[in-house]
């Protein structure tokens, strides 16, 4: 019977009973299993923000409702890998808090992993476009990096890909230091990999390097939602920031 499922070409009409027995339930359960694709969606968590959400009322996001409305429905999510750095509160004291709101949150996700890296701020001197009057040619200004996300991502994405654990890679991004292992994977591993865009601007490099595109719109952010509060079974509630 094997033999015969594996001979039968995708999309062909399925008959009611068809040679040696084989029922349509069984064909349509092979069939299906050969039209769905392992998918792995690594995100990039302050790139998705700063770029998607930052300024909307959308911020309590289900990233599995999110990704399962703009990809085909041919695509698996097998996993979610998302990559961010704990905040410090530096400027804002509640900002921390309010993050690991949202990191409980998304932990409710099914296949749901977090990797963080590290945040960082540092004083530096940078040059004034004009001189005060005084003279004054330089200030001291106070610069926060992200470090360690694009790292993990690309590490991530070209091991996946090699020990084969998908079918088909999304990234949600538009990090052009992503080209490289987006490239990689797609034409030495022979796997595809679509990007996710969370503005509607993707750079070229990247849109190049990809084997298809999606972009974030506010309906789709406004349809994947998480419900206010997340109750969970042991009776736990995960509240929305209230100033979300």
């Amino acid at each position: 019977m094997l033999r015969l499922l594996s001979s039968l070409p995708t999309g062909s009409v399925l008959p009611v009973q068809g040679p040696s027995g084989v029922t349509l339930a069984a064909l349509a359960f092979y069939q299906g299993f050969r039209l769905s694709k392992r998918t792995n969606v690594y995100i990039d968590g302050f790139n998705l923000y700063y770029r998607a959400l930052k300024s909307t009322p959308y911020k309590w996001l289900n990233l599995r409702l999110l990704v399962e409305q703009i990809l085909d429905s041919s695509n698996d999510v097998a996993h979610i890998k998302y990559y961010t750095a704990m905040v410090s509160g530096h400027v804002d004291h509640d900002q921390p808090k309010r993050q690991q709101i949202y990191l409980n949150a998304l932990s409710t996700i099914r296949g749901f992993s977090v990797y963080k890296g590290n945040f960082l701020s540092k004083v530096a001197k940078r040059p004034l476009v004009k001189p005060l009057q005084d003279g004054t040619r330089y200030v001291e200004v106070r610069e926060f990096e992200e470090k360690g996300s694009d790292v993990n991502l690309a590490v991530h994405l070209v091991n996946d890909g090699w020990k084969d654990e998908f079918d088909v890679a999304v990234v949600i991004s538009k990090d052009t230091d992503l080209v490289e292992p987006i490239r990689i994977v797609s034409k030495e591993l022979k796997k595809p990999v679509g990007i996710i865009c969370p503005d509607n601007s993707l750079p070229p490099p990247l849109g190049a390097a990809v084997s298809f595109r999606r972009y974030i719109r506010n309906q789709h952010l406004r349809a994947a939602q998480f419900p206010d509060p997340i109750i969970l079974p042991d009776g736990t509630i995960i509240a929305k920031p209230t100033s979300w």
